[in-house]
């Protein structure tokens, strides 16, 4: 799908500096291509590996790199190793200075805000996406953060608790630009703050467009708000269900999933209004077993999710998670995102109640009978999944193609196996210049770090 982030950060660039854009998700970046600066986002703790060596190989070629993203956010000190600046938290109200900077041979290692900055005054350049392989869906952003704590999550280590919210004039504006068949609202938790989403969702109803996003499943009580998510074209929301398990839920700090009737009254008031349920749940907390694994199976078949994620419990960094898991010793590698032995699928700690290696042959073995045939088949629901042409070729093409992926991505490698290369970290004792000459000279210790 199209990476927002860089359509943003494109959006925030002054337009006398020429921009080319690249997705190592989907093409090969050409290395040896004339550059004067390269700038990467390192959104998830997954990709960190991978985003060290792009810049290593950069930054053998004598070029500078800046870094930011949310994992960069997340460890700054880490990422400052591999970067020559890095950009801490969110780039709105920063960016401009980094150019600058940069044009006057004065990169500072670190820009950072004391506060959040205002969501909102910038444009989306999505140009940067012309002619590259995405699917056809458009992300757009209303809200960013979340004003839950649970202890698992990165968003609110990021963002403090708190949602920022961008002046719904100007995301009206941008949707009434956009030409693709579902817009993507990808807010970490749209209904943060329910009645500001309200009275978004009526500014919505005029347009005519289908969406998804994901939400907190205390939304899930509130009539008014299922009533509008209905009428604004709300095709489906991701939900975190996290467990079925209550003592789960207050270890992770959601105990407010169960309340007002909990999952089932929630589910029913969902599918009542045809909104779409993509069921998020965690497995490897400590009460986690077969029978808890098997009953989140049951859960979701019984009420016909239009799909799942059965992803495996891991502790971010900064999160309250990893450092509860790291006073108790418990976890398998100091920072697993760097470790070439960690793979995807693995849980990166010890379970308390059920051994590591068996959850995660459960969690797999239940994602795979998720996405079989004969749960597609059960999971059809003409009144809610397959109400019409478009929505029943999703449904299949989404559940369909899941299958043999679940399979590939089974202990894959953070990062590309084939780098052979160090991790080079950066030398920060002399200023970035513009002129090329100059930026040779400053990074002559790049050839003795590497």
């Amino acid at each position: 799908m199209e990476p927002l982030a860089p359509a943003i950060i494109a959006g925030l660039t002054p337009k006398e500096i020429e921009i080319e854009f690249y997705d190592d998700r989907t093409e090969k970046i050409p290395y040896d291509r004339p550059t004067d600066l390269v700038v990467i986002t390192a959104i998830q703790t997954t990709s960190a590996r991978r985003a060290y060596q792009i810049a290593s190989l950069y930054r053998q070629r004598q070029i500078p790199v800046v870094m930011g993203g949310f994992h960069v956010t997340l460890m700054p000190e880490e990422a400052s190793d591999y970067a020559e600046a890095i950009v801490i938290g969110e780039a709105e109200g920063l960016w401009s200075n980094v150019i600058e900077d940069f044009q006057n041979g004065c990169l500072r290692r670190v820009y950072k805000r004391n506060s959040r900055p205002k969501l909102g005054g910038f444009q989306v350049d999505r140009s940067i996406f012309q002619g590259k392989p995405y699917l056809p869906l458009a992300f757009v952003e209303v809200g960013r953060g979340c004003h839950f704590k649970c202890d698992f999550c990165s968003i609110q280590t990021a963002f403090g608790n708190s949602q920022s919210r961008r002046p719904h004039a100007e995301a009206l504006a941008e949707l009434k630009k956009i030409e693709k068949p579902l817009i993507v609202f990808c807010d970490d938790n749209i209904t943060s703050n329910l009645e500001r989403a309200k009275s978004f969702f009526k500014e919505l109803i005029p347009l005519k467009i289908r969406w998804v996003s994901q939400c907190s499943i205390n939304a899930a009580h509130d009539e008014e708000f299922l009533e509008l998510l209905k009428a604004s074209g709300c095709q489906g929301l991701l939900i975190g269900f996290e467990s079925v398990h209550p003592d789960n839920l207050k270890r992770m700090d959601k105990g407010f999933n169960l309340m007002n009737g909990g999952y089932e009254v929630a589910v029913e008031n969902l599918h009542r209004h045809g909104i779409r349920i993509y069921g998020m749940f965690l497995v490897g907390y400590d009460e986690d077993s077969a029978e808890t694994i098997q009953s989140a199976m049951d859960f979701a078949t019984k009420h016909k999710f239009y799909a799942i994620a059965f992803n495996h419990l891991t502790p971010f960094p900064g999160t309250a998670l990893y450092d509860r898991m790291k006073a108790e010793g418990r976890l398998l590698f100091d920072r697993w995102w760097l470790d070439p032995n960690y793979r995807y699928g693995s849980i990166p700690f010890e379970p308390k109640k059920t051994p590591r290696e068996e959850l995660e042959q459960l969690a797999h073995e239940a994602r795979v009978k998720f996405f079989s045939l004969p749960s597609i088949l059960k999971r059809m629901n003409f009144g809610v999944n397959c109400t019409d042409g478009l929505m029943t070729l999703s449904f299949f093409a989404l559940n369909i193609f899941s299958h043999p992926g679940i399979r590939r991505r089974r202990n894959y490698p953070l990062g590309d196996e084939a780098y052979k290369g160090e991790l080079i970290k950066a030398v920060h004792s002399q200023p970035f210049r513009l002129d090329p000459i100059e930026a040779l000279e400053w990074t002559t210790a790049c050839d003795r770090a590497s």
